[in-house]
């Protein structure tokens, strides 16, 4: 094998561009951009639903993304809240027990963490932070070990077990963001804003990746999930590491992309994963896509011919 052969596949350790330079000048701002924006406008159009009440007076969904009811006909409980309720001994209504039901159904189909990056308000706030840190040049900060949301999650729940307290709902960032903006109440700022200085100077990407006990729930309902992002022209990866930049749980890649050696998949089949689709986004050489957990197709990169030499 030729030294040029090997060093295809080396990672690029030198001084790197600007994440997605490349990706903006051969595909284009949308392209891009793409899967970024619709999350953006699923997260707005998710808060529009709820604010048309006490806004315009147009009840088209009535609560908070603990608990709801859309048009007067379908309700939606959060399962971590559900099993809150029911490790302290407050048996819930029969609605809210189909409302679980319905979000675990969709959840567990589609992918669990999608809540996290596709409906959860506090996403673009972690978002931008992360944006901060990088470019105050910050290094990554304290890092919990990679079960302690799980360990949250069963400490909330042995809590809540033990004082017969919603104990995680007196604190949850989601629902205070939505009861600030729909009944008022200002410490909800204070809660977001504790939550952003977090993870620009304490830990990078801290509260998402590592803290939160509703994103550990949902990706426990979703280990399963159908909805995949896929690799399938893994073997056109050029190293430009971009995917691992801007990827909120970075170690969910590196199977599907670099274990063809190993005989994986190029299935992105951690729960960990997001489904937030930047990967796909800003890779120049179009190496993801999303797909389901069964598409384990892989494409063979066309090589160009070398130029002769003047």
């Amino acid at each position: 094998m030729t030294d040029a052969a090997v060093s295809v596949r080396k990672p690029n350790l030198k001084a790197r561009a600007p994440v997605a330079a490349r990706a903006r000048r051969v595909k284009g701002f949308w392209a891009t951009n793409k899967w970024l924006i619709l999350r953006r406008l699923s997260q707005a159009g998710v808060l529009a639903l709820f604010l048309t009440g006490p806004v315009f007076g147009v009840w088209i969904v009535k609560g908070t993304l603990a608990s709801s009811m859309t048009l007067n006909t379908l309700p939606l409980t959060d399962p971590f809240m559900l099993a809150q309720s029911l490790a302290a001994r407050h048996w819930p209504e029969g609605l809210a027990l189909l409302g679980a039901a319905i979000v675990i159904a969709f959840y567990a189909l589609v992918s669990g963490r999608t809540y996290c990056s596709w409906v959860c308000p506090i996403n673009p706030v972690t978002d931008a932070a992360h944006w901060v840190h990088d470019r105050l040049g910050l290094n990554k900060g304290w890092q919990p070990k990679p079960n302690t949301r799980l360990l949250i999650m069963i400490a909330m729940l042995v809590l809540s077990a033990l004082t017969g307290v919603i104990v995680f709902e007196l604190i949850n960032p989601i629902t205070a963001v939505y009861r600030a903006l729909l009944f008022g109440g200002a410490w909800a700022i204070g809660l977001v804003a504790a939550i952003f200085f977090f993870d620009v100077f304490v830990s990078r990407r801290g509260w998402c990746s590592h803290l939160c006990p509703v994103g550990a729930a949902y990706g426990l309902i979703g280990a399963k999930s159908l909805v995949r992002v896929v690799a399938p022209k893994r073997a056109a990866c050029d190293d430009c590491l971009d995917c691992y930049a801007v990827c909120p749980e970075a170690h969910v890649i590196t199977p599907a992309l670099r274990g063809a050696d190993r005989g994986l998949p190029p299935v992105i089949l951690d729960r960990d994963c997001t489904a937030c689709g930047r990967c796909i986004d800003v890779c120049s050489e179009n190496v993801f896509r999303f797909s389901h957990r069964f598409d384990t197709r892989e494409e063979t990169p066309i090589l160009q011919p070398m130029k002769a030499s003047a």
